[in-house]
């Protein structure tokens, strides 16, 4: 039997909201064993001078415990 755990992510990108759920995913599976799973809970958009600035990305992170 595995048990899984979720965590909260919060990622940025100036280029997008996929790059920002890219490097959110990668940065968590540098310190978390068994990643195998994340999805988007928010997305936030950062304007500045009528632009946007920023993406922003509020992930949950699925990974397996080990035994």
């Amino acid at each position: 039997m595995s048990i899984a755990r979720i965590t909260e992510v919060i990622s940025s990108s100036t280029i997008s909201f996929d790059d920002a759920m890219k490097k959110g995913v990668e940065r968590a599976a540098r310190t978390l064993d068994n990643v195998n799973g994340a999805w988007v809970q928010d997305q936030k958009v950062i304007v500045e001078n009528g632009s946007i600035s920023e993406f922003q990305v509020t992930l949950k992170i699925t990974f397996v415990l080990n035994d």
